[in-house]
C-alpha cells in the first residue's frame, strides 16, 4: 500500500513538474531600529520519508544532487528519468517494478518491514535516518546504511522519547517517530546577532542542517539569546569554537564557528551578555554564526523562538 502511494505521487509529479517548485527562502531584512525582525523558516510542506529514501537512492546512483527533503520536486522526477534512460527504460518518472531494482540495495524494504540493527542497508534505513533528523537527531548524512552515526542518533532519540535505549529500531521506535517533531516555544529568545539568515534549519544536500546560519563577518559580538548557565566552551568538532548555554525549560542554545570565546563553563550569563566573537572556525566555507537550539537534546528550528 505504501509503495503504491509512492508510485501515485511520482505519477502525479509528471503532470505537476512544469509548475511545482520548492518555496524560495526569503531572508529577514535588518530593521532600521537595529533589531532583527520576526521571521520564520520557509513555509513547511508535507514531507515523505519514502520520498527521502528515493532521493537517497538517487544520490547513491549519482543522478541526483538536490536536497534530500522528502518532497517530490521536479529535480527528483528528472533524476528518476535520467536513471531510467541510462538503463534503457522508458523515462516516465514512475518507480515501477523495472525501475526499483536500479536502486540496488536501496530498492527496499519499506520502514516497518523488519527490525533495524547496526550494519543493515536498505530504503527503510534511509527512511529512519530522515525521520530521526526531522525529529531533531540528525545522522552524519543520508546513505541508507545503519552505521555508527545512525545508531548514535537513534539512541539519542530513544532516550529523548523515553524508550529503551537499544540502538535498534523496532515497532515502538517507529511509532514514536510517527509523532509530530518537537518544536521550540515561540518568542522566548533574543537574536544573538542582527543579521540575515543565510541558511535555514532543515534538509541540506544529503544531510540535515540542525540550526540557522546568520550572515555576519568575523569579529562580530555574539550575544546570549536568553539568561542561562554556560555548560560548554571549546572546540566542537565541525562546530569549531563553540559555546553552549542552558536555559530554563530544557532549552540549550549553541553559538558555533566563533573566533573568540568570552565566557567560561559554570558562568551565569544575562540575556544579551557577550559569549564571544563570530568567526570561521570548524567546518565552514566562510565566516558566519551558526545558531542552534535544542529542546531536551533535540535540535529544533530556532526561528519561531526568536523575538
Amino acid at each position: 500500500m505504501r509503495r503504491r502511494a509512492l508510485l501515485t505521487l511520482l505519477a502525479a509529479a509528471t503532470v505537476l513538474a512544469a509548475s511545482s517548485t520548492v518555496p524560495a527562502a526569503s531572508n529577514p531584512a535588518q530593521t532600521a531600529s537595529g533589531t532583527a525582525p520576526a521571521a520564520s523558516s520557509p513555509a513547511p510542506r508535507e514531507r515523505s520519508a519514502e520520498i527521502a529514501a528515493l532521493q537517497t537512492a538517487l544520490w547513491n546512483r549519482g543522478v541526483y544532487r538536490g536536497d534530500v527533503n522528502g518532497l517530490m520536486t521536479p529535480g527528483t522526477l528528472r533524476a528518476v528519468m535520467r536513471l531510467q534512460s541510462a538503463a534503457g527504460l522508458v523515462p516516465d518518472g514512475i518507480v515501477g517494478p523495472l525501475t526499483r531494482p536500479l536502486f540496488g540495495r536501496l530498492r527496499g524494504p519499506v520502514l516497518g518491514a523488519r527490525l533495524l540493527r547496526r550494519g543493515q542497508v536498505g530504503a527503510d534505513v534511509a527512511e529512519l535516518q530522515f525521520l530521526l533528523s526531522v525529529h531533531g537527531f540528525p545522522c552524519a548524512h543520508f546513505d541508507g546504511r545503519m552505521g555508527e552515526h545512525t545508531v548514535a542518533a537513534l539512541r539519542r532519540f530513544q532516550r529523548f522519547a523515553g524508550l529503551p535505549v537499544s540502538g535498534q529500531a523496532g515497532s515502538r521506535t517507529q511509532s514514536a517517530l510517527a509523532d509530530p517533531p518537537p518544536q521550540a516555544p515561540a518568542g522566548v529568545l533574543d537574536w544573538p546577532v542582527v543579521a540575515d539568515v543565510s541558511s535555514y534549519f532543515g534538509p541540506r544536500g544529503r544531510g540535515f542542517h540542525p540550526g540557522i546560519d546568520l550572515a555576519v563577518g568575523s569579529g562580530t559580538p555574539v550575544k546570549a539569546a536568553a539568561e542561562g548557565e554556560v555548560v560548554f566552551t571549546g572546540p566542537g568538532a565541525g562546530y569549531g569554537l563553540l559555546v553552549e548555554v542552558a536555559h530554563d525549560g530544557g532549552l540549550t542554545s549553541l553559538y558555533a564557528h566563533l573566533s573568540r570565546i568570552d565566557v567560561v563553563v559554570g558562568e551565569r550569563i544575562e540575556t544579551g551578555g557577550q559569549v564571544g566573537l563570530s568567526g570561521a572556525t570548524g567546518k565552514v566555507t566562510g565566516p558566519h554564526l551558526h545558531f542552534e537550539l535544542r529542546l531536551r537534546g533535540a535540535a529544533v528550528d530556532p526561528l519561531p523562538a526568536l523575538r
